[in-house]
């Protein structure tokens, strides 16, 4: 089975990592995983990536690929890249929201026909995508809630130690849990992509990310963080999506939650998410929604879903 890999960052360098560290899964499938080739910027950069591993920056490798998994983040090169690709009738696997979230016009087809796999576009390795998209179809869906952004999660806890915004902020960024500039994760946009692709399994299979009202973090003061604890609550940058008025309402903002709901006990410190449906009843999901193994093991297991002959994450029709 010969694989493409377009980027090389830490989820790129753990997917092709973990491929080679579960040859024998694949074996055991009849598959020996051959890496055609990995697309990057630089050559010359020092990877951690299995010894013999193709490098380059000319994608022409990828007409040769079976499958491509797609790691390399943003919207319109990625898309450049793989569209001709995908009109090939060839599968990807990406854990890239906003590409997921705001080409949806380009993308539906593709997931429709089941040649998108995605499971680590939104919790990264804690598996909620799947179940979304099979077993939970048969319950009524009535409401979802859910901690999406790590980087948001640890500026909070930090805030509720005693750190003002700016600190915690700081901290973050100091440790490469927040990109600079970082109002993608703190504005509540990363979290409003994560939403929307969600959106699609249990309310409206064409839902628009236009559609999300996003309000951040950014306006959250160390006060705000004190009086919610003292009344025993605590703050989350919380997407929901529910009926209002007849229609879904999808929304991303700062909630003050109670000390025992799942998102502040399950989710402490984790991604979490609440699904509520009729005949199902809350389920509860709850783990690393980030990093680059993580991320990787999800990724790897889209791939060996596909050698199975799994569809990939087939959307509302």
């Amino acid at each position: 089975m010969t694989v493409g890999v377009l980027g090389s960052g830490t989820v790129g360098q753990d997917v092709l990592n973990l491929i080679r560290r579960r040859e024998s899964v694949f074996a055991d499938l009849g598959v020996r995983v051959e890496i055609a080739g990995v697309l990057v910027r630089d050559v010359h950069k020092v990877r951690n990536v299995p010894d013999g591993t193709r490098v380059t920056t000319d994608p022409g490798f990828l007409q040769e690929c079976g499958v491509v998994i797609e790691a390399m983040g943003g919207v319109e090169r990625p898309l450049e890249i793989l569209a001709p690709y995908l009109r090939s009738g060839r599968p990807v696997i990406t854990a890239n929201k906003a590409l997921l979230a705001e080409r949806w016009d380009v993308l539906r087809d593709y997931a429709l026909a089941g040649s998108l796999y995605y499971e680590a576009s939104v919790m990264a390795g804690t598996p909620v995508i799947g179940p979304m998209s099979t077993v939970l179809r048969a319950s009524t869906f009535t409401r979802l809630q859910a901690v999406l952004n790590g980087t948001c999660l640890y500026i909070l806890s930090q805030m509720e130690a005693g750190r003002d915004y700016a600190q915690a902020l700081a901290e973050a960024q100091a440790l490469g849990y927040a990109e600079t500039p970082p109002t993608l994760d703190v504005g509540g946009f990363d979290t409003a992509h994560k939403l929307t692709v969600l959106a699609r399994f249990c309310a409206d299979g064409r839902f628009p990310y236009s559609a999300v009202q996003v309000r951040g973090i950014e306006d959250i003061t160390l006060q705000d963080v004190q009086d919610a604890r003292a009344a025993g609550e605590r703050i989350k940058l919380v997407a929901e999506l529910r009926r209002s008025g007849g229609a879904w309402q999808a929304t991303v903002a700062p909630q003050r939650l109670p000390l025992d709901h799942p998102l502040c006990n399950a989710g402490a410190s984790r991604n979490a998410l609440v699904y509520e449906g009729e005949e199902c009843g809350t389920l509860i999901f709850a783990g690393g929604g980030a990093g680059g193994m993580i991320t990787a093991s999800a990724m790897v297991g889209d791939l060996l879903d596909w050698v199975i002959g799994f569809p990939g994450h087939v959307p509302l029709h």
